[in-house]
């Protein structure tokens, strides 16, 4: 069988100010500002990208910050918790750094043989720190984390569902994730070579509230394809096992599907190239304003009505 599904490749979520969204993510976690751009749909609010040194799938997280956002509310069909990979001797840098700027956390706790961190950003959105000994990415080198603490990439999501069957069934098949670990309710399923980026954690949570989306919640979790062919052919599976998945929309970065799991959550399926170097050097990710094409004419007004971004590692 054919490679259709590598891992993940990026998470979106909601946020309620740019600024803040930048402070927590580039100024705390350290992680590289890859690309300021717009929501496609609303020209007037950022979609801002983080990750690693180039914006390996499996690094890359991304904001549409709505301004005065309410907060959304975690629960049950709803993407609960984006977990990032550090190094396992790490732990203590960072249970100091969070406690340096005041960011709550509780932990460390232990869950398959992992210690990790949990947290919140500045908008609630869950966030878990995992110490490991297997991952070998690089991170991003900002100049005030040293390297050694950095994190990788990211290591799981959690899936938070009332019913867990149908959605395990689609992980594996079409999707081709395999079982790996199972602990309290919680089944752990890895794509393609396995290891940190490519867990799906799916929690089965029957006593749940019903999530609502706003500030702080995830609006839909991707999943990485080499090609433009290989996402056809997932597509393609996805419609024969009784999904709907959208047309292909070109994302200027990568192209996607979009498609709701049976628990309600919403997956993507993005193309690994052309990646973000397309439209900007590698050294100067994230430095201006990126637009697409048919936005060009009004770059003068799209400026003028969005905030200056300050994007510095504290």
């Amino acid at each position: 069988m054919n490679t259709l599904i590598n891992g993940i490749h990026h998470v979106t979520a909601l946020a309620s100010d740019a600024q803040r969204n930048v402070d927590f993510y580039v100024g705390i976690l350290g992680l590289r500002m890859l690309k300021k751009t717009i929501n496609f749909d609303a020209p007037d609010v950022y979609h801002l990208y983080y990750g690693d040194e180039t914006g390996s799938p499996g690094s890359i997280l991304t904001f549409f910050p709505y301004e005065g956002l309410s907060r959304g509310r975690k629960g049950g069909g709803q993407l609960t918790y984006t977990a990032f990979s550090i190094p396992q001797a790490s732990l203590r840098y960072w249970m100091d750094r969070l406690t340096q700027f005041g960011i709550p956390y509780a932990g460390p706790y232990q869950r398959f043989d992992e210690s990790y961190l949990r947290l919140e950003d500045y908008d609630g959105m869950g966030v878990e720190l995992v110490a490991t000994t297997n991952d070998t990415r690089p991170g991003w080198d900002n100049g005030k984390i040293p390297l050694e603490y950095a994190v990788r990439g990211f290591h799981t999501v959690s899936l938070n569902e009332f019913s867990v069957d149908r959605t395990v069934a689609l992980l594996t098949n079409p999707m081709q994730h395999t079982l790996v670990a199972e602990e309290e309710g919680r089944y752990r399923f890895q794509a393609g070579a396995g290891g940190p980026g490519n867990y799906v954690d799916v929690v089965y949570s029957p006593k749940d509230v019903r999530a609502l989306q706003g500030a702080g919640s995830v609006h839909h979790v991707a999943f990485s394809t080499d090609t433009d062919e290989t996402q056809l052919a997932i597509r393609e599976e996805l419609l024969s096992t009784g999904y709907s998945p959208t047309e292909v929309l070109d994302r200027n970065y990568f192209h996607s599907i979009y498609y709701r799991e049976p628990g309600g959550i919403l997956f993507e399926i993005a193309t690994n190239p052309p990646g973000f170097a397309i439209d900007e050097p590698l050294e100067s990710l994230g430095t201006s304003l990126k637009l697409p094409e048919w936005y060009e004419p009004r770059r003068a007004k799209i400026e003028a009505e969005l905030p200056v971004l300050v994007a510095e590692a504290k």
